[in-house]
């Protein structure tokens, strides 16, 4: 999508963070933007703060671990823009600081129901949406770089799993979408100053409701950069049809190291190539 400007998006956890980012680069490039967010009164009042630059904004509030909240923002924004051209499923919550077989399953359900679920919703619903009217379109799946590797001594495997899946979901649109109008990127930021750490305190009563883990946030919070996300990155990937978007640090040898160790293992003698 070289003209972003007079289509209509949808962002996905967008009362701060790289959510709030995403929604004022595209409001920026003159796109109606659907602000959606499980917290009512925070995603009100970014959105205020951006239509006080006269942008075509809209707050809704949405659970995205909710097939019916989905849903009912998709309705919503289609009754105030019309058509939708652009989904940025990127709501998400952190999962750190715990250990694989200590973390109790409403913790997993969690994570898997924002990270995952919340980007399934999006593709079951969002991408029929935009591809209904024909025109050019773009799906932007929120992922990390922890989507590539497992930062020994982190304990973020539930993390690192749900962004794997984020990743994995976002190739197979790709191949799907091939020869359409709609574009896919997955977007991957490093440590970004954002609430992320806070996520549980928005915890949804279905999921166990909202938690406090002061420790956990204080842990996650510190390894967090202090620098927030380029916005025009989002904007550029959209444009360019970027598909892996990494915005910010990324530990390129960690991961350049892990696709080592899997070329190598293809060498095995167990392997038969096709």
């Amino acid at each position: 999508m070289q003209d972003i400007s007079g289509k209509t998006a949808i962002v996905t956890g967008a009362a701060s963070g790289i959510g709030l980012a995403i929604a004022t680069a595209l409001a920026e490039a003159g796109a109606n933007v659907v602000m959606a967010d499980i917290q009512k009164d925070a995603v009100e009042a970014a959105a205020h703060g951006l239509s006080g630059t006269n942008k075509r904004v809209m707050p809704v509030r949405v659970d995205v671990t909710l097939e019916q909240s989905v849903i009912d923002a998709l309705a919503e924004a289609e009754r105030a823009f019309g058509k939708l051209h652009i989904a940025c499923n990127n709501a998400g919550v952190p999962m750190h600081g715990t250990q694989l077989v200590d973390l109790p399953p409403g913790d997993w359900e969690f994570v898997i129901g924002v990270n995952i679920w919340g980007i399934i919703h999006g593709i079951r619903h969002f991408v029929p949406a935009i591809l209904k009217h024909g025109e050019e379109g773009h799906v932007v799946n929120t992922a990390s770089v922890a989507g590539f590797q497992n930062r020994r001594g982190t304990n973020q495997g539930p993390y690192s799993m749900s962004k794997y899946a984020a990743l994995s979901l976002s190739e197979a649109l790709e191949h799907e979408l091939e020869g359409s109008t709609v574009g896919v990127s997955v977007l991957c930021p490093g440590p970004i100053a954002t609430n992320i750490a806070r996520g549980a305190r928005n915890r949804p009563d279905h999921l166990g409701g909202p938690q406090v883990h002061t420790s956990d946030e204080t842990v996650l919070a510190e390894r967090l950069a202090r620098t927030g996300l380029d916005p025009q990155r989002v904007g550029d990937a959209i444009r360019t049809k970027t598909f892996y978007a990494f915005v910010g640090a990324v530990p390129a040898d960690v991961i350049k190291s892990r696709h080592r160790r899997i070329e190598d293992a293809l060498n095995s003698p167990w392997v038969t190539h096709y």
